[in-house]
């Protein structure tokens, strides 16, 4: 909440009498405690002087306690005296008995003051009685007298300043606050009334046409605001065209835009461009005025110096540690402009991997289809046997069943990169989707010869994709079945989990891969040269699937040959 000047005023006075009142009550009860303080301690020092001349006048000797003990009695009871020698050591200590108990007195604070002083005194705890006493102590030639009352509630009074001055400084409080706000009070009016001018200018409310103000400080404040707002109506147009401005460019801008003065001086830029700006230029830069300056970008400044009339776009790439950097340069009506640079790395990276994967599929695509042509164009223009017929028509089958795998292939794995989250995900029984492969695979494997171990733990759950689990396993016995050969084993093992992830270890003893091959074996299309050809009904996709379905899992996965032969595949599946 905003204070009002009359607030604000009277917290202003108020701190400044309440820090000079404290001050003076500070100073006052310090004076009157000292003053106090003084009185008690020449009382004590009277008591001191008594019992030294009392030993001078009696020649007594000072460590002759009997002889002290009958003027000790006519003190006061609560005065406590102890006798000092030179060196530290109590010889008297009134009420105490055992006087070698306690330790020398060197060091207590009112002793060393008396050594050096005129007199030493000292509120502290007593290390033998466990109880605060005020002490005061005199140094005669060789001895030191000490005398000391407890600090008790009765001592704590005698010392405790009065506090008349307080109330005195109250009332005055009283008094000025009553005054400051009567006169307060009428420059609050006038400041009402300026206030209300102001929340008209505030508002957009149109000003009165004849506005006579006071012929004071008040009305020249008045007439300023007149020529405020009337500048202000100047300035909004030029803000709002500038924000038109932005706005239009703001919605070009993917990333990084900064808007440049015709001096090159920076209007603004966005967190985005000095962090794309400093992964182009050859050094860090951190004033943005400079960067015309890096050879990087001597495109923009070769643009401004050969433009033509009218041309007021650059467009240019810069590639810089394995990225993609577009930069745009659009010129303004007034000369100004700005400049914008925009990561197109993973945009220019699918570009490429879709125009290799077009190519790698036409590719695919002309094999089957050209098979299946021909076995057609020969059954239509020749005239052959039924049984001849029939091995025609049997190819033809096959290869259409062949585009037809590649097809539904290419779309799945479409699917996996590009709407992943069209996928229901829900708890799945692991060994459940595997013995779903093995049933679909039966015929395949028993034509082999191949032997498949599942020891997999049948209480086993991933959240994911029941489709996409069942593509990962049926993908990677097609690979066994196609490539690795006959009289072979698979195993499929889980050998850890934790509380995020299963470890999972599937591997089979048949024919194995170079290490050289082992990198790319998830690229799409990729084929070892040696007894992995489309000849064995292969799409090439089928490792690419695995992939990308285990990352969509929240996993990884890693080939690697297998210590007995044939290839293992490590993989992980988030829970």
């Amino acid at each position: 909440m905003k204070l009002t000047y009359k607030q604000r005023l009277f917290g202003f006075i108020f701190i400044i009498f309440a820090v000079f009142s404290v001050c003076i009550i500070v100073s006052e009860q310090r004076e009157e405690r000292k003053y106090r303080t003084e009185a008690l301690e020449s009382q004590l020092d009277g008591y001191v002087e008594v019992i030294h001349q009392y030993i001078g006048q009696n020649h007594l000797v000072a460590n002759d306690t009997i002889a002290i003990s009958p003027l000790i009695k006519i003190l006061p009871s609560d005065l406590r005296v102890t006798l000092i020698d030179a060196e530290g050591k109590v010889f008297y200590e009134k009420d105490t008995h055992d006087l070698k108990s306690l330790n020398n007195h060197l060091d207590r604070p009112e002793i060393m003051k008396a050594l050096y002083q005129d007199y030493g005194s000292n509120i502290r705890m007593s290390a033998s009685l466990n109880h605060e006493y005020l002490y005061y102590a005199k140094f005669f030639n060789n001895y030191f007298i000490r005398v000391a009352l407890p600090y008790d509630v009765q001592v704590q009074n005698i010392l405790k300043p009065d506090n008349f001055f307080i109330y005195i400084v109250l009332t005055l409080f009283v008094l000025v606050f009553i005054l400051l706000n009567l006169v307060a009070g009428r420059f609050n009016k006038s400041i009402n009334k300026l206030r209300n001018i102001i929340s008209r200018l505030r508002n957009d409310q149109p000003l009165p046409a004849n506005i006579n103000f006071p012929d004071d400080e008040l009305g020249e404040m008045g007439k300023e605001l007149v020529d405020i707002f009337n500048f202000r109506e100047e300035s909004k147009q030029a803000v709002e065209l500038e924000r038109e401005k932005l706005i239009q460019h703001f919605q070009y801008s993917e990333t990084g835009l900064c808007i440049f003065t015709p001096k090159r001086e920076k209007i603004y830029a966005n967190s985005h461009f000095l962090q794309n700006l400093n992964q182009i230029v050859d050094r860090p830069i951190f004033d943005i005025d400079n960067i015309f300056e890096d050879k990087a970008l001597h495109p923009i400044e070769d643009f401004f110096a050969a433009r033509h009339t009218g041309e007021n776009h650059f467009a240019f790439q810069i590639e810089r540690n394995g990225k993609t950097f577009n930069l745009q340069v659009i010129i303004f009506d007034d000369k100004s402009f700005e400049v914008t640079i925009r990561d197109i790395t993973k945009v220019e990276k699918n570009r490429l991997l879709k125009q290799e994967m077009t190519n790698n599929i036409a590719h695919e695509l002309r094999t089957p289809v050209t098979s299946l042509r021909g076995f057609l164009e020969t059954l239509t223009d020749q005239k052959l046997p039924a049984e001849r017929q029939e091995q025609f028509i049997q190819r033809a089958y096959l290869q259409s069943i062949r585009l037809s795998n590649l097809i539904d292939d290419i779309s799945l794995l479409s699917k996996i990169e590009e709407a992943s989250d069209k996928f229901i995900m829900e708890k799945i029984n692991l060994v459940q989707v595997i013995n779903e492969v093995r049933i679909d695979l039966t015929d395949r494997l028993s034509n082999n010869n191949i032997t498949l171990f599942i020891d997999v733990k049948p209480d086993i759950t991933i959240h994911g994709n029941e489709t996409l689990l069942y593509s990962i396993f049926r993908n990677l016995m097609d690979n066994s079945i196609n490539y690795g050969g006959k009289d072979i084993e698979i195993h499929i093992k889980d050998y850890m989990q934790d509380n995020k992830y299963v470890y999972l270890s599937y591997y089979d003893t048949g024919k194995s891969v170079e290490e050289q091959h082992l990198a790319r074996l998830f690229e799409r299309f990729y084929r070892v040269n040696e007894g992995r050809t489309r000849e064995t009904g292969g799409s090439g996709l089928g490792l690419s699937i695995v992939k990308n379905a285990v990352l969509l899992h929240k996993g990884e996965i890693h080939a690697r040959k297998f210590s007995k032969g044939g290839l293992e595949f490590l993989f992980t599946l988030a829970k």
